[in-house]
């Protein structure tokens, strides 16, 4: 089982020490989450999943979704693409 290190009364990031080795920053603000093999990774990702989840990224194009496999993807759809599997 997962476990986590924080303080509640303490704003920042919680860092969740995965089963299979990996570890997880969440910022506590947000929410927002990502992984990485280190906290150092971790951190590295959750910056840019924070950049992204406040409208820093580009928007997904038809191409990318073509790219990705999605492209006749429709909401719901239970099927993974074979790159997220």
């Amino acid at each position: 089982m997962a476990s986590a290190t924080r303080d509640p009364s303490e704003e920042g990031v919680e860092f969740i020490h995965e089963d299979d080795g990996s570890i997880t920053a969440r910022d506590l603000e947000t929410g927002v989450a990502s992984f990485g093999d280190t906290k150092a990774e971790a951190l590295r990702m959750l910056a840019e999943a924070l950049d992204l989840h406040e409208g820093d990224g580009e928007p997904v194009t038809e191409d990318d979704l073509e790219e990705w496999g999605l492209e006749d993807a429709e909401p719901g759809d239970e099927e993974l693409p074979e790159f997220m599997r």
